[in-house]
């Protein structure tokens, strides 16, 4: 199918629900998931932002007002994935705990605001990586119209741009979990760590980045072309200092440069 073809099948699948409560994060996906949701539904969509500190503190206000600029009625809510003593063990299936806990709380606010269903904005490209928080979604019927349509991330952001959407452009989003290896345990401390080094990052005009959290040691990835930067000494005093005063002994660049999923590399294997 060609571009037109699965806005089409996008907006037909919208059409079918009726009614709908969308998890959205304010990345590209949900963005464009939300928009046209809300096109085609009106005000029979809502957005719902869980917050924890599981997400970069200025991703809810990001999304919050992309929520009240696109004129949509929007909730949020503190998410309690923290509290889940299987989740904060950070083993290889900790998304399927922290989605099963979020989806369940997503119906359940569904079913007070009298809404069918409920959507994320999972596309087609997710299913190249492990993705264990799908089978989450699945066993609690989550309904993913992007992946439905067909339409992966390039797709998206075509679309998204055709829509001036601001966000057809914005680098990947992740759970801040995903910085920190498998088997070690989720604190708030740590998330808060990871955070705060990537807003350094942010600071310093590094668009696409991530701080992989290995104890006292702050792994920084980088896409290739951005590498380069780090020959700057001025640059390099600056984030060695910031990063640790976070609480940071050592910090590294990884000079294979920035891979979405890294962190699942050994479970690919």
């Amino acid at each position: 199918m060609n571009l037109t073809q699965k806005k089409t099948a996008l907006i037909r699948r919208i059409t079918a629900l009726k009614s709908v409560l969308i998890a959205f994060s304010g990345g590209v996906d949900s963005t464009l998931l939300l928009k046209i949701s809300h096109d085609v539904l009106k005000d029979r969509v809502v957005a719902v932002t869980a917050m924890s500190a599981l997400q970069p503190a200025h991703e809810a206000e990001t999304a919050m007002e992309l929520a009240k600029a696109m004129g949509v009625q929007h909730v949020t809510f503190h998410a309690r994935a923290l509290a889940d003593t299987e989740f904060v063990k950070n083993e290889p299936d900790r998304c399927y705990h922290c989605k099963r806990f979020l989806f369940q709380d997503l119906l359940s606010m569904a079913h007070d605001l009298g809404l069918a269903h409920v959507a994320h904005g999972a596309n087609t490209d997710d299913v190249k990586d492990y993705r264990p928080g799908f089978r989450a979604a699945d066993e609690l019927g989550i309904v993913a119209p992007l992946m439905d349509a067909g339409i992966g991330k390039q797709d998206i952001r075509a679309l998204s741009r055709q829509l001036k959407l601001s966000t057809w452009d914005k680098p990947a989003m992740a759970c801040l979990a995903s910085r920190i290896p498998y088997g070690t345990r989720l604190t708030g401390k740590r998330l808060e760590m990871v955070d705060a080094a990537e807003e350094v990052l942010h600071q310093e005009g590094f668009r696409s980045c991530r701080v992989r959290y290995h104890d006292t040691i702050a792994r920084i990835e980088v896409p290739e072309t951005d590498i380069p930067r780090f020959q700057d000494s001025a640059l390099r005093r600056n984030l060695v200092g910031k990063m640790k005063k976070l609480g940071f002994a050592f910090i590294t660049v990884d000079l294979a440069g920035y891979a979405q999923g890294s962190m699942n590399q050994d479970i690919k294997k």
